[in-house]
């Protein structure tokens, strides 16, 4: 007999496990087919083990900018073999804490490699033998939650010695004398920042016109600014043309924008162009499960075009973020079991952070598309530079952005850079979600000395009427 299951997902990371979660919560019969380690890309090689490299990468900033504050440091050794110890500890902790919170729930864990064999049918191979068997399993509902790998790049192929992915990047044998990063999105930037603020010295490449392609020109600007006097070289509208790899360095041709040839030699090279899809060998077309540029499509309620079949996270394509995932998770089973009150996912207003120096936070519309929607618009920018807290902890740099509809008061788009607006973004995430207005979020007490005063300054100068500027 076929095992039988209400929901069976496919893939553990913050969209696989929180969807079987959930669907335990609603008394269904579920499991977790998984191929490696519970927690997936996010937990096991992305935003976990990325923090805390970036950590370090702090406290080295910190252990370089005492002086000002009264200390002084001798004999200080950075060993990188210790600082990897400890990232991939923190994320063996978190992996067997889902695994812990996955027993809990009374989750079934299938240890294997999934791939669609029929109607409500998944079939699960043990190992890496093709020609191995199937052990097949039933159910209502199949989500498939694979996630995604990096993006290769044309004539750059990634070997895991000197031309990296960031998986590599997150457990080098060394720290690089010298590090080309191939992108500038938010892993880009990360790991750019992470590595010069270790000690390599980095250049980044980028085909865009713009570092940061997502962000707000205004933001991605600034990020330039910083990353430059920190002494990071930056090329946009520009792309690696050729690229050989030797013995102990790796010869990078870069045309840059006004098509010029440079020459850069270079001991690591890290390709950060993007993600796609985990979609391949899962028996999707075969199916009727629709495949559009590399990601499985679905409809606002996470269904596929095949019944029963839903995608969730990173393989149901863009923003590729992991609390992106397991709200469509929460989503995605809570419209199969029929719960009362579910809400579309408004993918626009998903917050996105990265986590550099500084670090980058934003939700809704650029003020380039916003005023693309030809809507009358309020906006205001608040500029850390006139902020107590950030003056007292030596971090001024960065300022926050409002974008108002004129007419109606709904928040259109929050943009900030600076010192921890990673933990900042949330403000704005909720009076969207409760649909507060400008002038709501200005009759808000601020707590006073705060990072986050900021916040009601951008929106107070949205209005027209600035205190502290």
């Amino acid at each position: 007999m076929t095992d039988k299951y209400d929901v069976l997902v496919i893939g553990s990371g913050p969209g696989g496990y929180v969807a079987a979660i959930r669907a335990a919560q609603h008394g269904l019969r579920t499991a977790v087919i998984e191929r490696d380690r519970l927690g997936g890309i996010c937990l096991n090689w992305g935003c976990i083990p990325t923090k805390a490299l970036l950590h370090g990468a702090d406290v080295a900033h910190t252990l370089a900018n005492l002086r000002p504050l009264g200390f002084s440091t001798s004999g200080v050794q950075f060993d990188m073999a210790r600082l990897v110890e400890f990232s991939r500890g923190v994320s063996g902790r978190l992996s067997d804490g889902i695994g812990y919170l996955i027993k809990k729930n009374g989750i079934d864990v299938i240890t294997g490699t999934a791939r669609l064999t029929g109607k409500g049918m998944v079939g699960v191979r043990q190992g890496s033998d093709t020609a191995s068997p199937l052990t097949e399993y039933r159910a209502d509902h199949i989500i498939l939650a694979t996630g995604a790998r990096p993006r290769s790049v044309p004539g750059v192929i990634p070997d895991g010695d000197r031309v990296w992915t960031y998986f590599d990047a997150l457990v080098p044998q060394e720290l690089p004398k010298s590090l080309l990063v191939i992108g500038s999105g938010a892993i880009g930037v990360e790991f750019a920042s992470l590595y010069h603020d270790l000690g390599s010295d980095v250049t980044v490449v980028e085909l865009a016109p713009q570092i940061m392609p997502v962000e707000d020109a205004a933001v991605a600007g600034h990020v330039r600014r910083q990353f430059e006097k920190r002494g990071i070289e930056i090329h946009t509208g520009a792309s690696v043309s050729a690229l050989t790899v030797g013995a102990d360095s790796v010869s990078v041709t870069v045309q840059t924008a006004d098509g010029t040839l440079e020459e850069r030699v270079v001991d690591r090279v890290l390709v950060a162009a993007g993600i796609q899809g985990n979609v391949e060998d899962l028996g999707l077309e075969e199916f009727g499960v629709e495949v559009d540029r590399g990601f499985v499509t679905t409809d606002e309620w996470c269904r596929t075009t095949a019944f029963g079949v839903y995608a969730i996270g990173d393989v149901a394509g863009a923003p590729c973020l992991a609390h992106k995932a397991s709200h469509e998770g929460v989503l995605c089973v809570d419209t199969l079991a029929g719960a009362p009150h579910v809400t579309p996912l408004d993918k626009d207003y998903v917050p996105g952070c990265t986590y550099s120096r500084p670090q980058v936070a934003s939700l809704g519309l650029t003020e380039h598309q916003a005023r693309a929607t030809g809507r009358s618009l309020q906006i205001g920018q608040f500029d850390l530079q006139a902020s107590g807290k950030a003056l007292a902890i030596g971090e001024a740099e960065g300022f926050v952005k409002t974008i108002f509809d004129a007419d109606s008061g709904e928040l259109l788009g929050a943009h900030m850079v600076g010192p921890d607006v990673t933990e900042q973004i949330q403000g704005f995430g909720i009076a969207r979600s409760l649909e507060a207005t400008g002038d709501d979020l200005a009759d808000v007490i601020f707590a006073h000395p705060t990072l986050s005063e900021a916040m009601h300054e951008s929106v107070l100068s949205a209005l027209g009427r600035p205190i502290n500027m």
